[in-house]
């Protein structure tokens, strides 16, 4: 063996025992990683920083040493920014992604959460100037969620030199693995040699991959996600059961957890759920016999046996409430997008019958505004004269009570439930309607413990409300 060969192996040891220093104190000082510290195998890498692919923790050895003299917490740190990567699923984008906001986005988000979290164990050079950053970014954004960070870059937008100087405030990885495209790598070796990688030159090479490697791949980068949504939902379980101890230090990583792990739900499918069986006026097809129609015709000369049936029984919404918290803290504006958002969904012919029965309630601590709409006309008016009433706190009860007095007094026939568009932030009632009840958030902005858990949670994104 050289002297290369050796110092090689002394390097390599002991950054593997940086590496398991780093890993045992996270075990010890957060045990409700356990799941997602087992998840990745750490792999050395002379070219490497630090990284991960969603399987495995690659790192450099020469790297691991020198942050560690640096910093003696700078690899926990750094061992813990990458898990968060995954628990968050970051690397899980879409190919049309802008990089470069995405990768600061993604940072700022772990590095936020790393600092709330408090630990000496994590501590850094860098925190005070990211605390600076995130502060005025929370200003503008709210909750720190790599998307609405993202969000926020791409409106605004951001100068070429401001984001070289965050992207290094807040860099601790390699985020290449995470845009491995495998049509980037059959045409890699073509383009590095200047040409175009045609089609023709991908299916002369011999170490393309074919379309059932490719199948493979995607299946096998579907799987990891999958992995790491139920290690996500692991982390979050732990913490709201058996970890409440962090306390206000882990709010950031609950928001992050609470914005991974909730139901992505398609409004206008949920809506549907609100349906009911009932007649509209049009052609029963499914149930008109064509044979005995069109051999009447030819018998008895344009005299048919049987005629279409004009009535056809068919699932649409008929019955239902759309309650609207006016308080304070919710606008004007977001309420009119909600309501249209709405409004555009159920004025579809396939949503609705001509003739509905929905209650529109609006209410802070009481009810300030009824209205009754009967037909997509009245709907229409309703919105085009909209104006908001309240603005004072926020207390649920009142319109449950209302709309039991609603029931009682005859107005529903079949009630299947209400929505609930609202911050969150007010009483919920003890006792469960009799009625199916959703309350939508908007951007997952509500955060307390109160929700109960016979309601619904339904969130909308701000973008989902002006398409």
């Amino acid at each position: 063996m050289t002297d290369r060969d050796e110092t090689n192996r002394i390097i390599n040891k002991a950054a593997r025992d940086v590496i398991a220093l780093a890993r045992n104190t996270l075990l010890v000082n957060m045990r409700f990683l356990d799941p997602a510290i087992g998840r990745l195998e750490p792999v050395p890498s002379d070219d490497a920083t630090f990284a991960t692919d969603g399987s495995h923790l690659i790192y450099g050895p020469r790297h691991v040493l020198r942050t560690f003299k640096a910093e003696n917490e700078k690899p926990t740190r750094d061992y813990l920014h990458v898990l968060l990567h995954c628990i968050y699923s970051h690397m899980f984008t879409g190919a049309s992604v802008n990089r470069r906001l995405w990768d600061l986005a993604c940072d700022i988000a772990v590095e936020s959460t790393i600092n709330d979290l408090g630990l000496r164990i994590t501590d850094s050079q860098n925190k005070a100037a990211q605390t600076a950053e995130v502060e005025m970014l929370r200003s503008h954004v709210g909750v720190l969620t790599a998307e609405k960070i993202y969000r926020y870059f791409c409106t605004e937008g951001i100068p070429e030199n401001e984001l070289e100087r965050l992207s290094e405030l807040f860099y601790a990885d390699d985020h290449t693995c995470w845009y491995k495209d495998v049509h980037e790598e059959q045409g890699e070796d073509v383009a590095s040699s200047g040409q175009d990688a045609s089609e023709e030159d991908i299916d002369d090479n011999e170490d393309a991959l074919t379309d059932e490697d490719i199948g493979e791949l995607q299946m096998a980068i579907a799987e990891a996600g999958k992995e790491w949504k139920a290690i996500a939902e692991k982390v979050q379980d732990a913490l709201d059961t058996f970890f409440k101890e962090q306390g206000d230090s882990a709010d950031v990583l609950m928001q992050n957890l609470r914005a991974v792990n909730r139901e992505r739900y398609d409004y206008a499918e949920f809506l549907r759920k609100f349906a009911v069986i009932g007649e509209n006026p049009e052609v029963n097809d499914e149930e008109f016999d064509y044979i005995l129609y069109t051999y009447g015709l030819k018998l008895y000369e344009n005299m048919p046996l049987v005629e279409p049936l004009e009535y056809k029984e068919v699932k649409r919404i008929k019955e239902f409430v759309i309650a609207i918290d006016t308080s304070g803290s919710t606008s004007g504006e977001l309420v009119q997008r909600f309501l249209q958002k709405t409004y555009n969904i159920l004025k579809t012919s396939e949503s609705y019958f001509s003739r509905v029965n929905i209650h529109i309630i609006q209410c802070d601590a009481s009810i300030q505004e009824h209205a009754k709409i009967s037909s997509e006309e009245e709907f229409d008016e309703y919105i085009k004269d909209m104006s908001i009433h309240g603005l004072g706190g926020t207390d649920f009860r009142p319109v449950f009570s209302f709309v039991d007095e609603l029931v009682d007094a005859g107005e529903f026939t079949e009630l299947r439930g209400l929505i609930y568009f609202t911050d969150g932030y007010g009483t919920f009632p003890s006792a469960k309607p009799a009625y199916d009840t959703a309350f939508v958030f908007l951007d997952d902005e509500y955060s307390g413990s109160d929700f109960p858990p016979w309601a619904i949670r339904i969130v909308l994104e701000s973008e989902d409300l002006r398409r």
